[in-house]
């Protein structure tokens, strides 16, 4: 399904269950709504669901940049309008997290729970200073500048050895990647800042990450969590950045005991 929203075509795709609750997927960086593929096969029975791909990725239209959590945040509640959707679950990884505590702060009036996913609330100057490394590199080489590295990044030593499927499939989507979302989305990175907020989340919340996440490390995500009040927060083991592909069962077993607990 396509939908022009703040400005921007928008590609996405619905399984509206009668009188289910709403589940919004949202994914990470340099990745589409594909990455929730396994994931929406297993729920799809007891929820309707949204997933779709942001601004600049998969088959979402890649306006020029920079972008701006503000906007990213934007786009998602202007979708939820589009579909007619009150109130969702959101399940967010990496980017797709961070769009999550967005809404909770300004908009948790349309969440039920939030489930962010190997997302961090903060950017200092070391993590900032990454994804201009990103965009730098993507000027001068395009996605498969970065996509390398990238790969070393988000899976674990283990995963990489082994030749894990996914990490072919998670490669594609790097690099069918449009350089311009690619950067816009990495200027929005740069200036992650909900820390200072998080307190305001008045939701049930669960923040669950890899134990060998690079990016968003466990500790990082434990100090998220004591943020909010009453979040919870779950490491998985065996897995790095992109958890619910590199360790699919303690993922779903996290993500779906957390939401039968939902009222």
């Amino acid at each position: 399904m396509q939908a022009r929203i703040n400005g921007c075509r928008f590609n996405f795709e619905v399984r509206e269950r009668r009188g289910a609750p709403w589940i919004t997927f949202s994914h990470a960086l340099a990745n589409n709504l594909s990455l929730w593929d396994d994931v929406v096969e297993a729920l799809s029975d007891r929820y309707s669901i949204l997933r779709y791909d942001q601004r600049g990725h998969g088959g979402s239209e890649a306006v020029p940049g920079p972008y701006s959590f503000p906007m990213l945040i934007a786009d998602a509640v202007g979708l939820l309008d589009h579909v007619g959707i009150d109130r969702t679950h959101w399940v967010g990884l990496s980017i797709g997290g961070m769009i999550g505590y967005g809404l909770g702060i300004e908009h948790g009036d349309r969440l039920r729970s939030l489930i962010a996913c190997d997302s961090r609330a903060d950017a200092p100057p070391d993590y900032a200073s990454y994804f201009q490394s990103r965009i730098d590199k993507t000027r001068d080489h395009g996605m498969a500048g970065v996509v390398d590295s990238t790969i070393e990044r988000w899976f674990t030593p283990a995963s990489r050895a082994a030749g894990l499927p996914v990490i072919e499939k998670v490669r594609q989507m790097i690099l069918t990647t449009d350089p311009v979302g690619h950067e816009g989305c990495c200027e929005a990175l740069k200036t992650l800042s909900f820390g200072a907020r998080c307190h305001e989340i008045d939701l049930p919340v669960l923040i669950l990450g890899g134990a060998e996440d690079k990016g968003a490390p466990p500790e990082r995500l434990a100090e998220v969590a004591a943020l909010i009040p009453g979040a919870r927060h779950v490491v998985i083991p065996a897995a790095g950045h992109i958890t619910a592909l590199e360790n699919p069962p303690d993922f779903m077993a996290a993500l779906d005991g957390f939401l039968k607990e939902q009222p």
